[in-house]
């Protein structure tokens, strides 16, 4: 499965193995509930990282309402047939512009419409379907939520499902080496000050699970990782 989501291929063995079973093992679920439809409903993780995305990860999330693609996988014959068992894609969400990758092909695919940040909006991302505006949350449905987070860059959103997973791009991650969660001032492509205000702002939602793009993911109890974000906002401010 390492190798499968490498973006570069740069993952090996020794002996030779066949890795069917590994292309089929994506999207690998993080947490799945009832079956609806023949899928069944959850978080789950896509694998198949593309260079394009700086390998970045991407999420897929199975629900009733419509499923949702979160930042974009590299496009793969079997991963595109896994995410149609599932129920395939009804919206696509970018969190930023630098992990748009394959956007296109899966558009073209599913037919689902993209979600992206009108600040993030370039020319391979001009033909978005529906372009976020402001620094205010935004309501898809009862479920989801989209919360600006400008910093990292101007665009820059998470996406909030059920009050318990926030998909946060290039935001914020889990750090295990210290046990906390980080932002990186090396990679802030934007305004530092601004996504120090984004994170603070960051602490009054509740959430569980902390899904990024890039570094580690995690989950907390709800109050513990909000004091988890509260204190990386402090951190920030320091640096």
């Amino acid at each position: 499965m390492a190798l499968v989501a490498c973006p570069v291929a740069a993952i090996g063995t020794e002996t030779r193995h066949a890795i069917t079973g590994a292309r089929g093992a994506f999207p690998e679920p993080l947490e799945a509930g009832a079956a609806q439809n023949g899928a069944r409903e959850g978080v789950y993780y896509c694998g198949w990282a593309s260079a394009a995305s700086y390998g970045a990860r991407s999420y897929l999330v199975v629900r009733p309402r419509g499923n949702i693609l979160v930042d974009s996988p590299r496009y793969a014959g079997p991963l595109a047939e896994r995410i149609a068992a599932l129920g395939g894609v009804r919206w696509m969400f970018l969190t930023h512009r630098d992990d748009v990758a394959d956007h296109a092909r899966f558009r073209a695919r599913f037919g689902c419409e993209r979600i992206l940040h009108r600040a993030d909006v370039d020319a391979g991302t001009h033909e978005v379907e529906i372009k976020l505006d402001g620094v205010a949350p935004i309501a898809l449905d009862p479920e989801v939520s989209f919360v600006p987070v400008p910093g990292h860059t101007r665009g820059s959103t998470c996406l909030l499902y059920r009050g318990r997973f926030l998909f946060s791009g290039d935001h914020a991650w889990w750090d295990p080496e210290h046990a906390r969660v980080h932002a990186s001032r090396a990679v802030c492509w934007h305004d530092w000050g601004e996504q120090t205000a984004s994170m603070a702002r960051l602490a009054a939602y509740r959430f569980e699970w902390l899904l990024p793009g890039h570094g580690a993911r995690c989950r907390l109890p709800a109050d513990d990782m909000a004091r988890q974000i509260a204190r990386c906002a402090e951190r920030m401010r320091r640096r």
